[in-house]
């Protein structure tokens, strides 16, 4: 029997915010690693995710080439199906067809208008969608099933923990930009200028910083949630797609931002592990 995925990206989280979180739920799954994504911002380092491939360890003395080909044959494990190589993916490149093909329906719930359902990152699903919020990731577990007769993948996008890190009723302030780093956009400043303005100062950025964690534990919560929803057989993968800056070196945000912590997640990932009755 193949293992459903769940495959659950938390937007902009970088990796000491996760490390700074009670996260009882996801820790059943394995143990967090630091890792390094390929990009320092949402769209292309969610390409990577669908060409098949995670956030990397970074290894030395090693040829890039086989690192990436180590990568694919991981998915054999993460499906527990017949064996998968670097040949299965092309010539799409295309961790969505690689599954189709193996019998999986194929499911993308995003929350970033960055990655709506006309980009090319869209392709090959079964089911795409851009929810209607960024923070509506309980709406996703509400919707998501594990029916017997079909293995399904799960790839998911959340965004409470991209800016502004809202859940419900924080009054936080607001800037223009889908990925945070600027105040204003586009021609017309009064329209798209954030209320903001000045930069951001340290005070607010230690409680930004603090929000995501909050925002990582209500995350938590939900994850455990889905859990109970799943079967043994599930296979949950649990990363960022890259980091972000609350004031390190004069940065925030991330995007166009050349800095490790732009580029340092969580990653874990591992079958489903229930919870014993006296857990």
């Amino acid at each position: 029997m193949k293992n459903h995925i769940v495959f659950i990206i938390m937007d902009s989280c970088r990796y000491d915010t996760f490390t700074a979180a009670k996260t009882p739920n996801i820790d059943r799954i394995g143990e967090v690693e630091k890792r390094y994504s390929y990009a320092s911002w949402t769209a292309p380092a969610h390409y990577a995710f669908t060409m098949g491939m995670l956030p990397h360890s970074s290894p030395t003395q090693v040829f890039a080439s086989e690192v990436y080909k180590e990568e694919f044959v991981l998915w054999t494990d993460r499906t527990g199906s017949s064996d998968i190589s670097f040949k299965d993916f092309l010539p799409e490149l295309s961790l969505p067809t690689v599954l189709k093909k193996l019998g999986y329906f194929t499911v993308a719930r995003v929350s970033m208008p960055v990655l709506n359902k006309f980009t090319l990152i869209s392709q090959h699903f079964d089911d795409y969608k851009l929810m209607d919020n960024h923070n509506n990731f309980a709406g996703m577990v509400d919707e998501i099933s594990f029916p017997n007769d079909q293995p399904h993948y799960y790839f998911l996008n959340l965004g409470e923990t991209h800016y502004p890190y809202m859940l419900m009723g924080e009054n936080l302030p607001r800037i223009s930009g889908v990925h945070g780093v600027f105040k204003s956009l586009g021609k017309n400043k009064d329209k798209n200028a954030g209320k903001t303005e000045t930069f951001f100062d340290l005070e607010q950025m230690k409680m930004f910083h603090k929000q995501q964690v909050t925002c990582v534990e209500y995350i938590d919560t939900l994850i455990g949630d889905l859990m109970e929803k799943a079967p043994e057989n599930t296979y949950f993968i649990v990363t960022s797609d890259h980091g972000e800056l609350f004031g390190e070196d004069g940065f925030f945000g991330h995007g166009p931002i050349m800095h490790e912590k732009c580029f340092e997640v969580p990653f874990l990932e591992g079958l489903l592990r229930k919870k014993k009755m006296n857990e």
